[in-house]
């Protein structure tokens, strides 16, 4: 078009490097190319014309979070000869209409975080990994941390729910694994802490959330009940991490652990991986982050239980065993996600597993048969009708083999066969060597043989040593109480 102000058509389509056809056509018409061409019209009738305005219009107006599936549905059914085929111009049709005419949404606003400012707090459940320990698949969940700036994790398995003494555990393990506390910690309130507790207990809980982060020097702070994004420097990060887990688990070939301790371990270790990525971060954050206090704050809850004659107590719907002599007493116990230790006074007893209770209600039992075989000797008879009889047997080879007696029909030789074997278990320190020979018994379709178990696991006498004791004569005890007067060497002077 430069040139064509001082040339003529053929010499500036020459000197442009097009054709002199080109150029009279661009002389004809300026506009470019694809602003000439026409939209594309519609090549076959639209299936939705009869519809569109006097049934899907309303309806999407009246339920504006109706999904477009529904639609689609409630179309074939009004209409069936629209066919399957308009699912997709239905959608299309409907996701321009609410680009257009749609109710407003919400609109997440991203944060920018400084280091040592913010933590956040959340739990994630973890049945769907299929973890068993020990052969018995374990329910629970993972409290996760994370510092929002350099994106620090610590996760810590939770065996109950959401509770209290699961966050004060998690969160104080947490800060003394990195070396300090935020300014802010961040948790989603505890709603399922606080879903089924009166007001009293409400601000029972509220009082000892801000007690614990007070201790810290830390600003407590919690989102909207439901509103997830308001936590979403966490919440985002739960699939990750459970991702991960979930890779290791696959690469690792097995989801069987040993025991409880054994898949922290391997909780920690991923986590730590984790972390290692961010090192440089961390250290910058770790740098702003307050000094811890002396020392750790509670993690626990405290009560005082009575220990009736039944030989243990009842806490939270489960009843635990506990040594007879303490029938009578009071005792003082604190209560963590995954254990009770017990105290009589401030002399510490012992610590117990922490049992739950069932899913419907019913009550839970955590029971040590130590505690009551001696009872059980003079009682064989108990056993049959006992209400905790399941959890008594310390592994399955001991209920196999009591439900085989069982079998027989004589339930009282059952019961006291059954009884020796429990105390003798207990007596020669024998339990798990008992259960594999039972349960090679109960294989071979034999009953238990008293006798030849008890010489199986008597004392062999061939291998007692033979002590020999030589007393000393009494007259030497006399010689230790003379006093001699020792010969004078020639020379000396007395």
């Amino acid at each position: 078009m430069k040139f064509r102000q001082t040339e003529t058509v053929p010499i500036a389509a020459a000197k442009a490097g097009f054709g002199t056809a080109t150029g009279y056509r661009i002389e004809k018409d300026a506009r470019l190319p694809s602003t000439r061409k026409l939209p594309r019209g519609r090549r076959r009738p639209d299936p939705l014309a009869d519809v569109w305005e006097a049934e899907i219009v309303p309806m999407l107006k009246a339920a504006p979070g109706l999904r477009p599936v529904a639609v689609f549905e409630e179309m074939l059914r009004r209409h069936p000869e629209l066919g399957l085929g308009i699912r997709r111009t239905l959608e299309r049709r409907i996701r321009a209409w609410q680009a257009l005419h749609g109710a407003e949404q919400e609109v997440i606003f991203r944060q920018i975080h400084e280091p040592g400012r913010l933590g956040l707090s959340d739990f994630t459940d973890m049945a769907d990994l299929g973890i068993t320990i020990a052969g018995v698949v374990l329910d629970h969940r993972l409290y996760h941390f994370r510092l929002a700036y350099s994106g620090f994790e610590h996760g810590h398995v939770i065996l109950g729910g959401e509770s209290f003494v699961a966050l004060a555990e998690g969160l104080q393990n947490a800060l003394w694994a990195v070396g300090g506390a935020p300014h802010e910690h961040r948790s989603d309130s505890l709603s399922a802490a606080f879903r089924n507790l009166d007001r009293d207990a409400r601000e029972d809980l509220t009082r000892r959330y801000d007690a614990l982060c007070a201790h810290y020097g830390m600003t407590p702070s919690r989102n909207n009940p439901g509103v997830a994004h308001e936590n979403g420097a966490i919440e985002g990060l739960h699939g990750h991490l459970k991702r991960a887990i979930e890779d290791t688990l696959l690469l690792r070939g097995t989801r069987a652990f040993d025991d409880l301790a054994a898949y922290r371990r391997f909780i920690d270790e991923i986590v730590g991986r984790r972390n290692a990525r961010l090192a440089k971060r961390i250290d910058i954050e770790r740098a702003a982050l307050q000094a811890l206090p002396p020392r750790r704050t509670t993690d626990h809850e405290e009560t005082i239980v009575s220990v009736t004659s039944a030989g243990g107590f009842t806490l939270r719907k489960v009843f635990y065993t506990v040594p007879s002599r303490l029938i009578g007493h009071r005792l003082r116990v604190r209560l963590y996600d995954d254990r009770l230790e017990l105290f009589i006074g401030g002399t510490p007893l012992m610590t117990l597993a922490r049992g739950r209770a069932q899913a419907k209600g019913q009550r839970g039992h955590v029971v040590d048969y130590r505690h009551v075989i001696h009872s059980l000797r003079r009682k064989p008879m108990a056993l049959l009708n006992l209400v905790y009889r399941d959890q008594l047997f310390p592994r399955r080879a001991y209920a196999r083999t009591f439900d085989a007696l069982l079998a027989q029909g004589a339930e009282r030789a059952a019961c006291r066969t059954m009884v020796e074997l429990l105390a003798l278990a207990h007596d020669r320190a024998c339990e798990a060597e008992l259960a594999q020979m039972l349960d090679a018994g109960l294989a071979d379709g034999r009953l238990p043989d008293m006798a030849a178990i008890r010489a199986r696991f008597a004392p062999d006498p061939s291998q007692v040593p033979t002590v020999r004791v030589d007393l000393a004569p009494l007259s030497a005890y006399d010689e230790l109480g003379t006093v001699r007067t020792a010969t004078a060497y020639p020379g000396a002077t007395a």
